[in-house]
Order: C-alpha cells, then sequence, then structure tokens
C-alpha cells in the first residue's frame, strides 16, 4: 500500500492536464479537496485517502483511511479503516467500518456502524441507526423512525410496519409495546384476522 499511493499520485498529477473534463476514469482524492485529476465525477475508480471529497462516484469508492465522500455514489463503497459518506442518493452496496447516508438507499450497507436515512434494501451491522425508514434491519442493535423487518438483540422502532425479532423487540405501535423475541405492527394483526 505504501509503495502504490506515490504511483496513484503522480500517475494521477501527470494525467490531470489531460484530464480536467468534469468527469474522469479514476481519480485520487485526499484533504483540502485535493482531487487529481481535479474533475467533479468518477465513472470508475477513485482512491481517498485520509478524507477525499467529490460530487459523484459511478464504480468503485476506495477509502484506505479517514473519510470518502460523495453526493452520489452508484457501485461500490469499500472502506478500510474509516468511513464512506454520502450526501443524497446511494445505488448499490457500502461496506466497511463504517457507512453513513444522510440520503436515499437502495441496496445494501454491511459494516460496524450505518448510519442512513431511507433504505429500500438491507441495513447489516453491529449497530444500525436510521432517522427514515428502512426496509430490513440486521444486527445486534437497531433503531429507526420506521422499519419494516427488524432482527437482532434488541429493536426498537417508532413504527413498525411489519416484524422484529430479538431478545427485546420495542415499537411504538406494535401489538406489544416492547416485549421478548417477537413483535409485530398492529395493522399486521387486523390484516391477519381479516
Amino acid at each position: 500500500m505504501k509503495k502504490l499511493l506515490p504511483v496513484v499520485t503522480v500517475l494521477a498529477g501527470l494525467l490531470s492536464p489531460a484530464l480536467q473534463a468534469s468527469q474522469t476514469p479514476v481519480m485520487f482524492s485526499t484533504i483540502d479537496g485535493f482531487n487529481a485529476p481535479n474533475a467533479e465525477s468518477v465513472k470508475g475508480v477513485r482512491l481517498s485517502v485520509f478524507h477525499g471529497r467529490v460530487n459523484e462516484v459511478k464504480g468503485l469508492d476506495l477509502a484506505a483511511f479517514g473519510l470518502s465522500e460523495t453526493n452520489k455514489t452508484t457501485g461500490v463503497n469499500l472502506n478500510f479503516f474509516g468511513a464512506a459518506k454520502v450526501n443524497q442518493e446511494m445505488t448499490g452496496a457500502s461496506l466497511g467500518i463504517v457507512n453513513w447516508q444522510e440520503g436515499n438507499t437502495v441496496g445494501a450497507n454491511i459494516g460496524a456502524l450505518n448510519l442512513t436515512n431511507n433504505v429500500k434494501g438491507a441495513n447489516i451491522s453491529l449497530v444500525n441507526y436510521s432517522t427514515g425508514h428502512t426496509l430490513v434491519d440486521v444486527g445486534a442493535v437497531s433503531f429507526s423512525q420506521q422499519s419494516t423487518v427488524q432482527v437482532g438483540l434488541f429493536n426498537k422502532t417508532t413504527q413498525l410496519d411489519g416484524i422484529q425479532i430479538g431478545l427485546l423487540n420495542c415499537a411504538d405501535n406494535g401489538f406489544f409495546k416492547c416485549f421478548p423475541l417477537v413483535n409485530w405492527s398492529k395493522n399486521l394483526s387486523v390484516n391477519i384476522s381479516n
């Protein structure tokens, strides 16, 4: 890795004048907004070290150390010893220690900590914390504003649309406010009995 970083930096620097367009196939990003080449979008592979920021990545976004930040990502976020932050839209998979997505996600977040908003897909982590609606949360601890399915040791949601399975399951609109092993939405109980 130590030998690869200078080579990537030199190549990106040499290619930079030729690739001053709005989109590039490869990019190296680091602190103070440094992107080589200087472009707003990557359609290919980007490597971030410490803190890389770009508007959009379509492809593979690698964060070696620190934070990789985009507004939109389509593809795969892969972070080692750091975090991937997507401010608006994520479509694909985020794999790493911390997956931080403030907008809408379609796909999967797999890591130690998932901080999300709306997820049409799965959050799989030790801790899942969502401020919006999630389809599936699997983890030791899952918190969400609204969820369809939660599986883990402790599950908590304000609005449950489906079922919770775990040691302790809490939902404001659950059949039980808090219950061990399984809990389900009151609306689900009404639909089953009809």
